[in-house]
């Protein structure tokens, strides 16, 4: 792909969830401020800076992006999205002054800082065409028989599933495709999930990705993330409801769609005290992020039994770091309690041989106020202000694990 040909070439090549959290945040807290920060976990062989002068010319032309009427419509068509909003959305466009980009020693540093309207809708475009730039030099016809090599294996083993397992299985096998933000490229997320979507039919249920979701006739999937949570933390509830009263707010502008609840924005045993039984028979399931999914999945059981709530009637949806053994292995585990469902990225959209990046762009701050997210797995924890972490563990009596690293300065 030519250099100057733009990387994000639709405003709906993003995961469904900007535009459900986007919905809240337009009508529930519009003036909303937000700052958001990029990391990446890992060490890539080529550093990152190298990136910035092609990354600036693709945040320009992201920019210069807006919705087309047949977007809108389509938009429109989805019943928990608001005409109200649809017609903001057809004003709307990026603008280039909440992102900034610069070096901070061998370090790529992006920073988005305005209105959350704004502000949240950049994530998945940036992450999207910093991986696209990392690979692109690396792109070769050998990657890409690799990566056909490694995707028809998994269709193979789904495929056998399916066929010598499925059977015996008290819930069914479904998979979606949530690799949009570190897929090896555009065009690559296209051919993965035009693959699964006609080799797999029964277990295929649909992809995050609102564009392809809406060029193959299949059903967008998402709901809300981290940063819907910790905005709340910022907005003017008392610390230790912020929890209750990001659900509440969904519960009411959603009305019973949209509901699977994300859980490890300060650990699970934070989530599950708030999680009561309104909350409980309100959501459809559970979302995991981090931690060990097994004893995270045994937990929500025991929590909705102990509710006297049939584990049957909800659905427990996993989404870190997943692979398809490791999908399938939970599956057999579970499904004879509660119904499962599994969100694959990376190793559906990157796996080609190579190392993918392990990048995010996340929200440190809400109306100028630190926030953070107290994840379950050591080293996802990511917070601007060591302060703030500290009483937010005081609060929800999270202890420091030994193991997790300094929060990021």
């Amino acid at each position: 792909m030519p250099n100057n040909t733009p990387i994000i070439q639709s405003l709906l090549d993003t995961d469904l969830y900007k535009f459900t959290m986007l919905q809240v945040v337009l009508h529930q807290f519009p003036a909303a401020h937000g700052e958001y920060e990029f990391r990446c976990r890992n060490h890539p062989d080529t550093p990152l800076t190298q990136l910035r002068q092609q990354l600036e010319a693709q945040l320009d032309m992201l920019c210069e992006l807006r919705f087309s009427q047949d977007e809108l419509d389509y938009l429109r068509g989805l019943r928990f999205i608001k005409s109200d909003y649809v017609d903001y959305l057809e004003l709307f466009h990026l603008q280039r002054r909440f992102i900034s980009v610069s070096e901070e020693g061998e370090q790529l540093a992006i920073r988005i800082n305005g209105p959350m309207v704004q502000a949240m809708f950049f994530e998945i475009f940036v992450l999207a065409i910093v991986n696209e730039l990392y690979f692109r030099p690396l792109d070769s016809k050998a990657v890409r028989e690799e990566g056909r090599r490694r995707l028809e294996a998994k269709l193979a083993e789904l495929e056998r599933f399916q066929r010598e397992e499925a059977a015996g299985q008290r819930f069914p096998l479904l998979i979606a495709d949530f690799g949009t933000r570190r897929r090896f490229s555009r065009d690559w997320q296209a051919h993965v999930v035009e693959r699964l979507n006609h080799a797999l039919p029964q277990v295929f249920r649909g992809t995050s990705n609102v564009h392809l979701a809406r060029k193959l006739g299949i059903t967008p999937i998402g709901t809300m993330a981290h940063e819907f949570f910790q905005a709340f933390q910022a907005l003017g509830v008392r610390l230790r409801d912020f929890q209750k009263a990001a659900l509440e707010s969904w519960v009411q502008e959603y009305r019973g769609d949209l509901g699977i609840a994300l859980t490890d924005v300060v650990g699970m045993d934070a989530f599950l005290a708030d999680f009561d039984l309104y909350f409980a028979k309100l959501f459809d399931g559970l979302r995991h992020d981090s931690g060990d999914p097994y004893i995270w999945g045994e937990r929500a059981i025991a929590h909705y039994r102990k509710l006297r709530i049939d584990p049957a009637t909800k659905m427990l949806t996993f989404s870190d770091g997943l692979s398809v053994d490791s999908a399938l292995a939970l599956q057999r585990h579970f499904s004879p309690h509660i119904q499962v469902s599994f969100g694959i990225g990376t190793h559906f959209t990157n796996d080609m041989g190579l190392e993918p990046l392990q990048i995010v762009l996340k929200l440190v701050s809400c109306n100028g106020q630190p926030v953070a997210k107290l994840s379950d797995s050591p080293g996802k924890t990511m917070c601007s202000d060591e302060t703030f972490l500290a009483y937010l563990r005081q609060v929800f009596k999270v202890p420091a694990p030994r193991q997790d690293p300094p929060a990021t300065p």
